[in-house]
């Protein structure tokens, strides 16, 4: 019996090795920063990377070991330092959304817990400090008047905002990706832009994924960033790389 439940709790971790051991034989396409590339990072919000959003349960864990808060904040400073468009992709609810009859089970949650809401579309009341609101260091970034803020994406991906007219409308080609959460709007963002025909680099520890029963969510995408992306940074790996294209210029 012993053996049995050991046997079990290290069978994800056997999958983990086997699905590296695989991916090691991946082609490597890299992506190049230029002055087509933009940063896009989805859901830098309070409910995702706030000790006190409603979703800190399920990915604190995550978040505070790859550093994630951090590392978005680097990100950040980075583009606006060399002069990288940044674009974000946020998450609201409104009350009218609450009048959804259906959904995934993590959809479900979000309207169950409140997660994103907002008091209306056109109303800002109860936004300042609240779940949807943005990470208070961030706000300096996001709110410095070039920011571009894109309509909220109202499941996971951005075929439901204007995400790719704003990158298109200023020649954007590529883009360097990250935010929260990794195997949910993260993924789906990549899998959008990359059927819209841009170039992707995804930020792996610029992101984080919930922690549960059914599994780990990071683990999940990390496999699907290394399937999908043109490259798969660290944030150091980010931050080089748009240092060096400003040193090109």
């Amino acid at each position: 019996m012993n053996s049995k439940r050991v046997l079990s709790s290290a069978t994800p971790f056997v999958f983990l090795a086997l699905a590296s051991t695989a991916l090691a034989g991946l082609p490597d396409p890299g992506m190049q920063v230029d002055s087509k590339t933009a940063l896009v990072i989805t859901d830098p919000q309070n409910d995702f990377l706030s000790p006190k959003g409603v979703t800190w349960g399920v990915v604190g864990e995550s978040v505070t070991a790859n550093n994630t808060v951090q590392n978005i904040d680097t990100l950040f400073k980075t583009a606006k330092a060399h002069g990288i468009p940044v674009f974000i992709s946020p998450h609201y609810y409104y009350p009218t959304d609450h009048g959804w009859e259906f959904g995934g089970a993590v959809e479900t949650m979000m309207h169950g817990i409140n997660m994103f809401d907002r008091t209306g579309a056109l109303n800002l009341k109860g936004f300042n400090n609240s779940g949807a609101d943005w990470l208070t260091r961030y706000k300096k970034y996001i709110n410095d008047g070039k920011t571009v803020v894109v309509n909220p994406h109202k499941v996971y991906g951005p075929e439901s905002n204007d995400l790719a007219l704003q990158l298109r409308k200023r020649g954007i080609q590529r883009v360097v990706l990250a935010g929260m959460s990794a195997n949910l709007c993260v993924e789906s963002h990549l899998r959008e832009l990359l059927e819209q025909g841009f170039e992707v680099a995804v930020v792996k520890d610029a992101t984080a994924a919930a922690i549960v029963p059914e599994g780990d969510g990071y683990a999940a995408a990390l496999t699907n960033f290394r399937f999908l992306a043109s490259a798969v940074w660290t944030t150091a790996e980010a931050k080089a790389a748009m240092q060096k294209a400003l040193a090109s210029k």
